[in-house]
């Protein structure tokens, strides 16, 4: 063994990395355990397993039903996942999806949050089919007349798009609406930049509210025809990808 291997070996608490099969098996469960199950599952002796379980249920990682005596991960175990889905940045979720985007596309794909101003691109990744058409970071996009803005109208509450909106620009129809939010996606074509068409999705988070938007645009004589429902099919996967990422759901109704 390398002397950096050994080195790493003896600086590992091995009890710790044993203790946590137990826990690892209560993730995997779709219901309460009993203490033979754990023991079997987790590879070692019903003593061994009972040890653990005690540890970790003076911390709440794992609790016991006293009717039952079944075991299951407890409140600790929820608080660190809610603290670490809670620690995820969108962008860092989204950088190598729309990259892997822009790749299978030649498209440029960018990345919009929501702020006071309206839809405000965070992040991008350039395609090769853009020509000397750029995105730029900041830039914030008009509610009504960009897939962009759509999707914040369709998946965010009114009273929030409402300080947003251009109170100059009418306004979709909320069939449109309603169509955007059944399908799970965005199209226009056209409305802000001539010739060029856009694919957008929601991006979820843990709350199940509306994260970001992603954002597919290329020439319109690309994303249209044969090529407009894979380039949709890619970018509600991508943005499927990334929901699960941010612990929201994994798909959008279409």
């Amino acid at each position: 063994m390398p002397p950096d291997d050994a080195l790493n070996q003896k600086r590992r608490v091995q009890s710790i990395e044993v203790g946590f099969r137990v826990i690892r098996v209560l993730q995997q469960a779709h219901e309460a355990m009993a203490l033979r199950d754990i023991a079997k599952e987790a590879d070692m002796p019903a003593s061994k397993a009972h040890l653990y379980l005690t540890s970790f249920m003076r911390e709440g990682l794992v609790a016991q039903n006293p009717q039952t005596a079944r075991y299951s991960l407890g409140p600790y175990a929820t608080e660190l996942g809610l603290s670490a889905i809670r620690q995820l940045s969108v962008v860092e979720a989204a950088n190598g999806e729309m990259a892997a985007l822009t790749a299978q596309t030649g498209c440029a794909t960018y990345l919009s949050v929501f702020t006071e101003y309206g839809p405000a691109i965070v992040s991008k990744v350039d395609g090769n089919r853009q020509g000397a058409f750029t995105v730029r970071l900041g830039h914030v996009l008009p509610m009504a007349s960009s897939a962009t803005g759509l999707i914040f109208l369709a998946f965010l509450p009114q009273a929030l798009t409402h300080l947003s909106a251009d109170s100059s620009a009418e306004m979709p129809a909320p069939a449109l609406l309603g169509d955007v939010r059944d399908k799970g996606y965005a199209t226009t074509s056209g409305l802000i930049n001539a010739n060029f068409a856009a694919i957008s999705a929601p991006i979820f988070d843990y709350s199940d509210g509306l994260a970001a938007a992603l954002t597919l645009l290329g020439p319109d004589k690309y994303l249209t025809g044969t090529r407009t429902q894979p380039s949709i099919d890619h970018v509600l996967a991508a943005a499927s990808r990334i929901s699960v990422k941010m612990g929201g759901r994994t798909t959008v109704s279409r």
